[in-house]
């Protein structure tokens, strides 16, 4: 069984994330969806929509949550990548937008609760799929 590889508080830690993202991220973005006013910012209309199918998709973790850890690997990785590149040059203009410890915070919960010794051997270690 997949799940053998990874422990049952593991695994629960990685539904709580799922959890949150469905209910905490989801309720903020779906309102700000449903209530928008007029034409929207194509970027920002871009990442709410974003936000909203990793709301929806967060649900199917709850069940299948190492299935499903390409999202949070996604998660991670997006917020990494707005550290690096949004927040580093903002801070060292002087200024730190209110994000930045949403996006700080949730990259560390991130870092510790994806099972990496699964992630190894599951998607860097094993053999990809035949192209033919």
């Amino acid at each position: 069984m997949m799940s053998d590889d990874v422990s049952t508080i593991r695994l629960s830690m990685m539904r709580f994330v799922y959890l949150g993202n469905l209910f905490f991220l989801g309720f903020n973005v779906w309102q700000g969806l449903i209530t928008h006013r007029g034409p929207w910012d194509p970027v920002r209309g871009a990442a709410f929509s974003f936000w909203a199918a990793l709301s929806l998709l967060s649900a199917w973790g709850l069940r299948y949550p190492l299935q499903m850890l390409p999202l949070l690997l996604l998660q991670l990785l997006y917020k990494v990548i707005w550290l690096i590149a949004v927040w580093l040059p903002l801070r060292s203009a002087g200024k730190s937008p209110e994000l930045t410890n949403v996006m700080l915070a949730g990259a560390i919960v991130d870092l510790i609760i994806i099972p990496w010794p699964y992630v190894v051997s599951h998607y860097v270690k094993k053999p990809g799929a035949r192209w033919r």
